[in-house]
This record gives C-alpha cells, sequence and structure tokens, in this order.
C-alpha cells in the first residue's frame, strides 16, 4: 500500500496530493487564539467536512466547486479507514486565488469596533446609529490578503483586490476582482436567506476561490462552517449587544477565564463544543449527524 504524507498542514486540516487530485482531511484539533489547543474535539473534522459538502451540493448552481467526493471508497486505500471516515474530500486541483472573500450581513466583531470609531468597515462608510449586531441594510464585501500562518490577514479595497490580481494574472485582475465579489455576495445572499428559514443567522463568512485548468473560477476550500463564519440562533437575537454563537465561544471564553491553563481543557467544555457544532449542522441540513 502506498503511504502518503500531507504537503501542507494548518492548525486544523491537512491536505495530501495523490497525482491528479488532492484530499482534504479535516482533523479534530482546535485552535483558539491562533494555537493549537492540547485537546481534540471528537467528529469535529467530520461535521465541517460534512457541511461544507452539504453547502457545496446547495450552491453548485451558482458556481462549480472543488469537491469531488466525502467517500474514501474513492481514495486510496491509504485513506480508506476510520483516521480519514467521513473528515475527507477528494477534490479538483485549483491554482488558488490570493484573496480572502469576506462578506458581512450584520456589524459585529472587528467590523463593530471600526464602525464605532469612525463610522465604516473596511474603508466603506455604514448608515449612522446602527446598533451592535444589527442586520446591515446590504451584505458587505470586505476582501482581506492571505496571510502566511503566524501573520495576520491584512483587509484590503476592492480596487487593491484588482491590483493583487493583474499582478498575478496579467489583463484578467479586473475580470477576476469582480467576479470573487459577486460570487461571493451572491452566495451569501443564498445562503443566509436558507439558514435563516432554519433559525441560523449567519452574520459573516468567508470563502476562497482558485482557478480550474481552463481559467475559469472554481470554489474551494471549506465552505460556511462554524470555524469560517459566525453563525448565530435566530431565537433570542436581539440588536443592541453581542450574541452567542454555534463555535468556538465556549472554548475562547473559558481560555480567557483560566489563563494558567497551558490549553488544555475540561471535558466538559469540549462536550459542550462539538455538541454546538452538532446543533448547527442537524438545524442547516434537517437530518441527524452521522460520520459519512
Amino acid at each position: 500500500m502506498k503511504e502518503y504524507k500531507p504537503f501542507k498542514e494548518g492548525k486544523v486540516r491537512e491536505v495530501y496530493d495523490i497525482g491528479d487530485r488532492l484530499i482534504i482531511a479535516a482533523t479534530d484539533r482546535i485552535s483558539a487564539f491562533d494555537v493549537i489547543l492540547k485537546n481534540k474535539v471528537t467528529d469535529k473534522g467530520a461535521i465541517l467536512t460534512q457541511m461544507s459538502r452539504f453547502w457545496f451540493d446547495f450552491t453548485k448552481d451558482i458556481l462549480p466547486n472543488h469537491m469531488i467526493s466525502t467517500d474514501v471508497k474513492d481514495m486510496p486505500e491509504f485513506f480508506r479507514n476510520e483516521r480519514f471516515e467521513g473528515n475527507s474530500m477528494v477534490c479538483k486541483k485549483l491554482t488558488m486565488l490570493p484573496v480572502e472573500c469576506i462578506v458581512r450581513g450584520y456589524i459585529t466583531g472587528s467590523g463593530w469596533s471600526s464602525y464605532k470609531e469612525n463610522g465604516t468597515v473596511c474603508g466603506i462608510r455604514l448608515p449612522e446609529g446602527l446598533k451592535e449586531s444589527e442586520k446591515l441594510p446590504e451584505p458587505i464585501y470586505t476582501p482581506s490578503t492571505k496571510a502566511e500562518i503566524g501573520d495576520h490577514d491584512e483587509n484590503v479595497s476592492f480596487e487593491k483586490t484588482v491590483e493583487i490580481l493583474e499582478a498575478q494574472f496579467p489583463g484578467r485582475g479586473q475580470e477576476y476582482a469582480s467576479k470573487l465579489r459577486d460570487y461571493t455576495l451572491a452566495l451569501y445572499k443564498k445562503c443566509a436567506e436558507y439558514a435563516l428559514s432554519k433559525g441560523i443567522i449567519i452574520a459573516d463568512t468567508k470563502f476562497e476561490f482558485g482557478l480550474d485548468e481552463e481559467g475559469n473560477v472554481i470554489l474551494g476550500d471549506e465552505m460556511l462552517t462554524p470555524d469560517s463564519s459566525r453563525f448565530w440562533p435566530l431565537e433570542g437575537y436581539q440588536p443592541g449587544q453581542s450574541q452567542p454563537s454555534y463555535d468556538k465561544q465556549f472554548v475562547r471564553d473559558w481560555l480567557k477565564a483560566n489563563p494558567d491553563s497551558d490549553y488544555l481543557l475540561p471535558d466538559e467544555i469540549i462536550e459542550k463544543t462539538v455538541a454546538k457544532y452538532k446543533e448547527a449542522y442537524e438545524l442547516l441540513t434537517g437530518e441527524p449527524f452521522k460520520k459519512q
């Protein structure tokens, strides 16, 4: 049996090259404040992969995506075991574009801090008198650069994304930048409307795109998971304050309250976190979570 080693390893995911395709495995590792914690979160990788699979299927009418299969039977023998079952995706190889495509439908987080300071978010002027967590009149596109691990992404204007893409793809910068913006907004609008009907507010999210061999823009990476988005419960939503969320908030809050923890969490916090991820998955898909 041929053995494979990841050629790229992030805080949470591993990427394997199997020739003409890639396999992306979402591990059960969890990170907070740019640190990988000592605990594993059981089934977290599988929940993220299956949620991405759901959204990729849901949005393929807007544009193609890189997903081929999440079934280990479609992978080389090395991957056909419990370690990869449910949490791995066979994907097309793409030339990834150097822009993080962020869309905000509600004002929160760093956007709220910026708005309080000068009435803008990432240079975009917003109406006066907005409250924290309020829905924006229209979703806004606030792209950023992709930083190396350890560095921070930098917010940039749409015009800057044209420059960045033009430098890499002469003659096509404006075209690609416009497509990234338009696809990002179209994906968000369709998915946010659907999620709202299931009791979840998608406050903001990020997408990543790449090019196939013909130069077509393809949706890549992960999609609309609690790791890449802010999900809030619709029930109890109240502008004017921060909102509870379906993500790592239990983890972040506990770490802040226990600065001497050495990044080792109690089981109770892990259980609460995985329960939140499963709850979001089951609300959105309408199905109980199963690894495959």
